[in-house]
């Protein structure tokens, strides 16, 4: 992969290349996440918010911001279906169906990990 170079208002060039290699780092910590019950994306959103400064202003900016919305949306949505997951459960027919609300949190947030690395990949910003 080529370095990308982004220069600043001042006309200083800056090497992104470290911190695209650090995004890529964040997706794939993102990526593994559902299987290892989301503590890998504790990582990874630590990692964001220490390194969110030194991307301020460049197109990887939005992708710091997407992976965070997805993280918090994400355990938003975990609580949910806990709670929709308890009250299935409890009318003893929900049973059968007590796990639609976590395949289906599984794959919202493996799409949105999927579609903001493709755009990283492609040098574009997502949002």
């Amino acid at each position: 992969m080529s370095d990308i170079i982004d220069v600043k208002p001042d006309g200083a060039a800056r090497d992104l290349g470290p911190d695209i290699r650090l995004t890529h780092i964040m997706y794939i910590l993102h990526g593994l996440a559902p299987f290892t019950a989301w503590l890998l994306a504790i990582g990874a959103i630590i990692i964001g918010y220490v390194k969110r400064d030194d991307v301020r202003g460049t197109f990887l900016d939005t992708h710091f911001s997407w992976l965070a919305r997805t993280f918090w949306w994400g355990l938003l949505w975990a609580i949910i279906c806990g709670i929709i997951t308890v009250i299935l459960v409890l009318t003893l027919i929900g049973i059968v169906l007590a796990w639609i609300p976590f395949v289906t949190l599984f794959i919202w947030y493996l799409y949105r990990v999927i579609k903001g690395w493709l755009k990283l990949n492609d040098n574009q910003p997502i949002g």
